[in-house]
């Protein structure tokens, strides 16, 4: 029933500014609409919501993850803007610096302003 619609991820964030100057800044992501919900953002057919909750930062998994063509140059990039990733151990994961591989796929994770585990990943 539900493959007729558009899915969008929702995170979590305890101070909004703080968080939009964290997207902007590090990704370069701005918000397409801002309501009531909270800050909207739009791109490449996606969609994701930054809302305002005292909860945020408490998940203990990945909450959204980008698909990029080359894993090793957008992590140069995000680099170079100041983010920091995450490493840490778990059974089938080689690591190439700061990205695991597992199979055929490439994936980086790193936290946002609010402790949000995000990530990218190569397939």
């Amino acid at each position: 029933m539900l493959d007729r619609f558009p899915a969008h991820a929702t995170v979590a964030v305890s101070d909004m500014e703080r968080a939009k100057s964290w997207y902007a800044d590090k990704l370069g992501l701005k918000p397409s609409e801002e309501d009531v919900a909270g800050a909207w953002y739009e791109y490449a057919g996606s969609a994701f919501l930054l809302f305002e909750t005292p909860f945020a930062g408490s998940a203990q998994n990945t909450i959204m993850s980008w698909l990029v063509d080359d894993a090793s140059s957008v992590v140069s990039a995000l680099k170079a803007n100041g983010v920091s990733f995450d490493t840490f151990e778990m059974e089938g994961l080689e690591w190439d610096g700061e990205i695991a591989k597992l199979g055929n796929e490439r994936t980086a994770w790193f936290k946002d302003s609010e402790g949000n585990t995000l990530a990218i990943t190569q397939r």
